[in-house]
């Protein structure tokens, strides 16, 4: 059932429409070398296939996870004779490029520079990553995206009545292509496989939901620990939290779950939103996220899976301030962009009679001798006085909390006691 033209090819309107820049680029010959980038069962293959049949061009296709450098060498090599003798070119599709490293992808770039050879790489991996800045720099990217459920509709359709399909000898009931639907995830060659595997074991010309279910078992699902759905769904669960959304956090922890993630990896996002985004306007948060954090260390899965959701589910409904996180961005900001400050003198600790005659700790006012336990001395180097990194905010038990902590910068602005003077209290000893 594989595409043979442009035409068949369902899904990828924006690279592949009547004003598609891919297509445009196919149908006028302009074509040297792609990159394409999408998740599987989206067309990449087959449509480097047709690439290739449109050009007059050899298709040769390796995959990066089977061939290595020495066979893709000799393709290039080959490759390189052929146009050099014959004016014409192969096209190599090297399938999960993101598989070589920088030494092995940068064999192609001397034979992709010359022009002897039609390349499309393929990849699922975030080329920005995956790829080196000189491959990247001699390609054009191609997006491709998951198929929507009326392109799976019109492919199963297709492949129900197509004589390279079913060729009409089976029915498929609305209920059971919902299914495929969900099965298929946006990919075609699982919508087709569980077709064809649904069609082998129906009693009969009737293709119904159980028959589905039952050849289907359990959904696949697109993620990969170590790859883009891995970052992507963290970063969707983590501001789900932020913007206080317990349904959605629910959801992408679940797609998270359901997909084989790592846990613990799922519960220091959790211990890194509890400061980041909630910090002091809900203290218990981070409590909450280190609890779940010892449930999964000490459990795993699946007993872990509800403390990680009462963890994640608590931190979206508590009241949020990153109050903290701009506050130590800022300090940061003044040690990386500032000339390093010295430790004010007072500050310092003075055990020996060298340091004492040096000043260490002279002026040095003990906290506690003071009514309010805030003795009127600055804690910052002296061109840093007035600087405010901390600034809470008025939600949640940070309410109030700008108020007090006024109140304290001004007694520490106070003047101090005279020397000799009575402290307001007794110092501890």
């Amino acid at each position: 059932m594989r595409p043979r033209s442009l035409d068949e090819v369902v899904g990828q309107r924006r690279l592949l429409g009547k004003d598609g820049p891919l297509r445009a680029a196919i149908e006028k010959g302009m074509c040297r070398s792609f990159l394409f980038w999408g998740p599987p069962g989206t067309g990449k293959t087959t449509v480097g296939r047709i690439l290739a049949e449109r050009t007059g061009a050899r298709f040769v296709h390796l995959s990066a996870a089977l061939a290595g450098v020495k066979e893709v060498r000799g393709v290039l090599e080959a490759s390189q004779f052929r146009w050099r003798a014959e004016r014409k070119r192969d096209l190599l599709f090297l399938d999960e490029i993101h598989r070589f490293n920088r030494a092995q992808q940068d064999v192609l770039l001397s034979y992709i520079e010359e022009g002897s050879v039609m390349f499309v790489g393929a990849t699922t991996e975030n080329p920005s990553f995956a790829l080196t800045s000189a491959l990247l720099s001699r390609s054009q990217l191609f997006p491709f995206d998951p198929l929507e459920d009326a392109d799976l509709v019109r492919l199963i359709d297709r492949a129900l009545v197509d004589e390279r399909g079913l060729a009409g000898a089976f029915r498929l009931d609305g209920p059971a292509r919902d299914l495929l639907l969900a099965v298929a995830d946006g990919d075609a060659r699982r919508a087709l496989t569980a077709l064809d595997l649904a069609a082998s074991i129906a009693e009969g010309e009737a293709i119904d939901e159980a028959t589905v279910s039952h050849a289907v078992q359990r959904k696949g699902f697109r993620y990969d620990r170590a790859g883009d759905e891995h970052y992507n769904l963290i970063s969707a669960l983590h501001k789900s939290i932020r913007n206080s959304d317990p349904d959605a956090v629910l959801y992408w922890l679940a797609r998270m779950l359901e997909g084989g993630e790592d846990p613990r990896f799922i519960v220091r996002r959790l211990l890194r939103a509890a400061s980041e985004d909630v910090g002091l306007a809900d203290p218990r948060g981070l409590e909450q996220a280190v609890a779940a954090w010892k449930v999964v260390e000490v459990m795993g899965l699946p007993e872990c899976e509800l403390a990680i959701a009462q963890a994640a589910v608590f931190l979206a409904c508590a009241p949020k301030s990153n109050a903290l996180y701009r506050g130590l961005g800022a300090a940061r900001s003044d040690v990386v962009d500032h000339p390093v400050e010295e430790v004010p003198l007072h500050l310092r600790n003075a055990p020996t009679a060298m340091m004492q005659g040096l000043g260490y700790s002279n002026g040095y006012l003990y906290a506690h001798d003071f009514a309010d336990g805030v003795a009127p001395m600055s804690c910052l180097p002296a061109s840093l006085a007035d600087r405010r990194y901390y600034v809470p905010t008025d939600r949640g038990a940070e309410h109030g909390l700008a108020e007090r902590l006024e109140r304290l910068r001004k007694l520490a602005r106070s003047v101090p006691p005279a020397s000799g003077g009575a402290p307001p209290a007794q110092r501890a000893p």
